[in-house]
């Protein structure tokens, strides 16, 4: 662990400026740090650190001095955790310190301690009876190391097995911020998030949460807090800090100075399942367009790779540089990107132009995000859709017509339905800028087929914010026709309080085809009243 003249030598010091004195060494016995404080005050920061996931320990470990003699404090040991130091050695002292024998000071150590982590998240260190300064210097340090490890790696393989995780997946710890303006709905709010994650390919390992009046304007979280997700992060194994707000881009750089690893916010999460779920060229651009636009306020600030470009004393610089080149190159790609995306808009203009002409009366299928949508399309139409029990399945509209008999005059009404994204409570705004075009579906659309999940306990409020959602758009919608998905997932006393509710709305089981004549004879008369004069 150290020899006892190093440990002699550095309570001598120690001594003689009355300050604790923390050293840091790595597995070759180099010194690679020293600081003047407790192990909490001298830290090596967290991107500092070399990084080997959970089942590894940083390869460093420190010695510390303590002006009491007494066991090391929770700080230090929390501080040894968030390092995942190999150990911790603290070398307490006596009050009158060292003695001066041919005019070098040698220091007097009383007692000393060794901790180290543990695999336990309950209580992830464990700290030794006092030793002696002999019995500390003949610990093998790498005997130690080697075990721990091995016990960390297996540790971490039987937690995700026993969970059910991928451990190939991205490890995921959730933060919940909770104000007064969102207490309502907040749990239902974070397992959406959880949801999210899932969807994106992510494994959620637990999910911290933190009522504030207000968000702290650097960091959302209070310190604490942030040292509580620091130390769980390490301890479960952490890759991904996800937060349930948007964040500004200064709280990102504070939070991933702290703890050490990559914070993202809701609205990234859903950028990153759309990246993944895009498959024509058109929803490519959208998506591409909506993560630069998301990515350019967000990239480094002012440091010493800005050119200072001006007049003046301090402002003159080296030119262009790298960070003000990428963001030049951004705001072009963003600007074809826009000039790509309003072609598009123009081409499905004159689309919906030409099923006008044809008086083909059109519907717009639209929802909160894993409603049914598609998997309702697929069985009305034999669209093909791709379906999934995942939030966000499909993003590109599917538009596909449909005939309907009329079961006495035996007449055919064809019409038009579109399957447009999912929407989602506080949907992005660039978002919504980026789809745009896909939303244009639904103002141009003679009516709407809103569909809504029955099953999901939130249901209501989903509900709601598809409303507000449609609100929110340049031209008012035509006329809609709610359908309540899923019934058949779901108890008789919810069914009697949406009908109690929603008396005009209808009830069906896309998945296992309820319902589905009163929809089609439901749309006709949709399309009649949307369209009197037809």
């Amino acid at each position: 662990m150290t020899t006892s003249e190093f440990a002699q030598r550095l309570a001598a010091i120690s001594t003689d400026i009355q300050q604790p004195i923390s050293t840091y060494l790595n597995r070759r016995g180099q010194v690679i740090r020293v600081g003047v404080g407790s192990p909490r005050q001298t830290q090596i920061p967290p991107l500092e650190l070399p990084r080997y996931g959970a089942e590894r320990l940083s390869g460093i470990r420190c010695i510390a001095t303590t002006m009491k003699a007494e066991v090391p404090k929770e700080s230090a040991l929390t501080a040894m955790a968030l390092q995942r130091l190999d150990a911790l050695a603290v070398l307490t002292m006596t009050g009158s310190g060292f003695e001066r024998r041919g005019g070098g000071a040698t220091g007097y150590v009383k007692s000393t301690y060794l901790a180290h982590l543990v695999p336990d998240p309950t209580t992830p260190w464990t700290i030794s009876s006092p030793l002696s300064l002999d019995q500390l210097a003949q610990q093998d340090l790498m005997d130690l190391v080697e075990a721990l490890e091995t016990e960390f790696s297996r540790s971490l393989s039987d937690g995700l097995a026993s969970a059910n995780l991928d451990p190939n997946a991205e490890h995921v710890l959730i933060v919940g911020v909770m104000t007064q303006k969102t207490a309502a709905g907040f749990e239902a709010g974070l397992s959406e998030v959880s949801l999210l994650v899932e969807s994106a390919g992510g494994a959620v390992l637990e999910i911290l949460r933190q009522k504030r009046t207000q968000p702290h304007p650097q960091t959302v979280v209070g310190a604490g807090k942030v040292q509580e997700i620091a130390l769980r992060a390490q301890t479960l194994g952490a890759t991904l800090i996800v937060f349930n707000q948007d964040l500004s881009p200064s709280q990102v750089r504070n939070l991933e100075t702290q703890i050490g690893i990559r914070v993202v916010d809701r609205t990234e999460v859903i950028l990153d399942i759309f990246a993944q779920r895009a498959q024509s060229q058109a929803g490519k651009l959208q998506v591409e367009l909506a993560q630069l636009e998301y990515m350019l306020p967000r990239l480094a600030g002012r440091g010493q790779a800005m050119s200072r470009l001006g007049g003046g004393i301090g402002t003159r610089g080296p030119g262009e540089t790298k960070l003000e080149t990428e963001r030049r190159a951004i705001q072009r790609r963003i600007s074809r990107l826009q000039q790509s995306v309003n072609q598009l808009q123009a081409h499905r203009s004159r689309l919906r132009q030409r099923r006008q002409h044809q008086q083909v009366p059109s519907i717009a299928v639209v929802g909160y995000t894993n409603a049914g949508k598609s998997t309702l399309l697929n069985v009305l139409t034999n669209a093909e859709a791709y379906t999934a029990d995942q939030l966000f399945a499909t993003l590109d509209p599917t538009t596909r017509r449909l005939s309907i008999t009329d079961p006495d005059t035996h007449e055919v009404q064809t019409l038009v339905l579109t399957d447009t994204v999912g929407f989602i409570h506080n949907l992005p705004p660039p978002l919504m800028d980026a789809f745009r075009a896909t939303l244009e579906e639904v103002t141009d659309a003679e009516a709407l087929l809103h569909v809504v999940d029955l099953s999901h306990p939130d249901w209501e409020h989903h509900l709601q914010s598809v409303m507000d959602l449609l609100a929110t758009m340049p031209i008012t919608p035509g006329p809609g026709l709610i359908a309540f998905n899923k019934m058949d997932q779901v108890e008789s006393e919810a069914l009697a309080l949406a009908r109690d509710k929603f008396p005009h709305a209808i009830f069906i089981s896309a998945q296992d085809r309820l319902g589905l004549n009163t929809l089609r004879q439901k749309l006709v008369e949709l399309i009649d009243y949307a369209t009197p004069s037809a």
